[in-house]
């Protein structure tokens, strides 16, 4: 490998990253209210086995010990999302002072052994309280997570370096609206729609309300998008087309929006096919726009495409009709995604060519394999291992290509509750023993850690 840490640029940030319902667990600790995710997760069908959140792996009461592992693999930040419904159980209204202890308590930690916080305001853990007054179907929810940003950045802000408004909006609005395989559960397309305008328009008005308590800037804002390169299977006209729908739903939509205050045209057409345009204020979305400090990549894989006549495509990606997801070439990840480091090169090239020399930090990347825990208790995950080292490199190659990329965050730091997936996919550079939370750390996380030693 060419590669080591400190080929890279002065102040890169190395961390690893989680998200507050996969790991936190005490779901009704301390004040905090019930999220879309506690409702989701229990109810009958829909995660794997019925598993939930409720104790996940225990990093509410294990705070100084996942803190400690950070130490120990030499990170200098660590990404983590709050959960709105410790903050503000009821989504609007009192603030919880029991929550904002705990994040406290989190960020001291941090900065005691020298790691950066990087925090996410929202990574997919509506309070049900809001979902119960139509969620981010509601206009209004525009103005519950601005209220909800301010709250934050005033308790927490003055110790966090790094906040982003949202983690993959594509998720919350398309997996949670259109195909229904997130939390809320929602199968309408046209509402999806209306649920990413909206989630756009909370992204503006929560980087316009931070900064307005903060003029200086010393906290770094921005947004972390999935950005997924949709690749045609062929090169027919047909595939080509359904690859390009997707690549506007998946990904020129959010990007669009976050950086022009406009959606792409082919956008505009899905919004009256689905019979949405009159409850989407194009003005107000032009007319919002904020700019950021800085742009969050997460990034997995290539998505192949081919179009099949006759099929109504995948909901997912509502408007591409046609759409079929065909096998990547090469090896698969357990969540059969294909291996191709490549395609973050280009997907960081893509960002910095079409949008303008905007810093990136590829906020999320990791890969999931059945790991096996050797006589001797340790794990030894050769192909997690090669995959970290082979998209550090595509960052490396990114950046030779004058790409401005300034942080790289494994996904994940632990094992966790894997959404739908439940505790069936792990991730973790760090393994969770999930009957007695025990703590190992894996080949990958010690490969890491002597990369970052370097």
């Amino acid at each position: 490998m060419k590669t080591n840490a400190s080929n890279f640029p002065l102040g890169f940030l190395w961390g690893a990253a989680t998200a507050a319902y996969q790991i936190e667990g005490a779901a009704r600790d301390d004040g905090r209210g019930p999220s879309i995710w506690d409702t989701f997760s229990h109810t009958e069908g829909k995660t794997a086995n019925g598993e939930h959140g409720d104790v996940a792996v225990d990093h509410y009461n294990r705070l100084e010990e996942d803190v400690a592992i950070l130490s120990e693999l030499g990170v200098n930040a660590y990404r983590f999302s709050i959960a709105w419904s410790r903050i503000i159980p009821g989504g609007t209204g009192a603030v919880n002072q029991g929550g904002v202890n705990f994040y406290r308590r989190l960020c001291s930690a941090l900065l005691d052994a020298d790691i950066t916080p990087v925090a996410t305001l929202y990574h997919w853990d509506l309070p049900q309280a809001l979902q119960d007054r139509g969620g981010w179907a509601n206009h209004e929810s525009v103005g519950w997570f601005k209220d909800y940003a301010r709250v934050v950045y005033q308790e927490l802000g003055d110790a966090i370096g790094h906040i982003a408004t949202l983690n993959e909006p594509w998720c919350s609005a398309f997996l949670g609206h259109s195909s229904g395989e997130h939390a809320p559960g929602v199968t309408d397309p046209g509402t999806s729609f209306v649920v990413a305008h909206h989630l756009m328009l909370a992204h503006h008005a929560a980087i316009r309300e931070m900064r307005s308590l903060d003029p200086i800037g010393g906290t770094l804002l921005g947004i972390a998008l999935n950005v997924i390169p949709a690749a045609p299977a062929s090169s027919s006209i047909e595939d080509v087309d359904v690859a390009d729908s997707v690549d506007t739903v998946q990904n020129r939509l959010f990007l669009d929006a976050v950086f022009s205050g406009r959606y792409p045209d082919k956008v505009l057409g899905f919004h009256q096919r689905f019979g949405v345009a009159d409850r989407i204020d194009l003005d107000e979305l032009s007319s919002s726009v904020e700019f950021i400090d800085e742009l969050g990549v997460n990034y997995y894989n290539i998505n192949h495409f081919e179009y099949q006549e006759g099929t109504e495509g995948m909901a997912a990606w509502p408007g591409a009709e046609g759409s079929v997801l065909v096998r990547p070439p090469g090896d698969l990840t357990e969540m059969e995604w294909g291996v191709e480091p490549e395609g973050l090169t280009a997907t960081l090239k893509r960002v910095h060519d079409d949008y303008g020399p905007i810093p990136m930090m590829v906020t999320e990347n990791g890969s999931a394999y059945p790991d096996v825990v050797a006589p001797d208790g340790s794990i030894h995950d050769t192909k997690r291992t090669e995959y970290l080292r082979a998209h550090i490199e595509a960052i490396s190659n990114a950046i030779d290509m004058g790409v401005d990329v300034t942080g790289y965050f494994v996904w994940s730091l632990l094992d966790n509750f894997e959404w739908a997936w439940g505790y069936s996919r792990r991730f973790g550079i760090v393994r969770v023993d999930y009957e007695t939370l025990e703590r190992t750390i894996k080949d990958s996380g010690r490969w890491y850690q002597e990369f970052l030693s370097s």
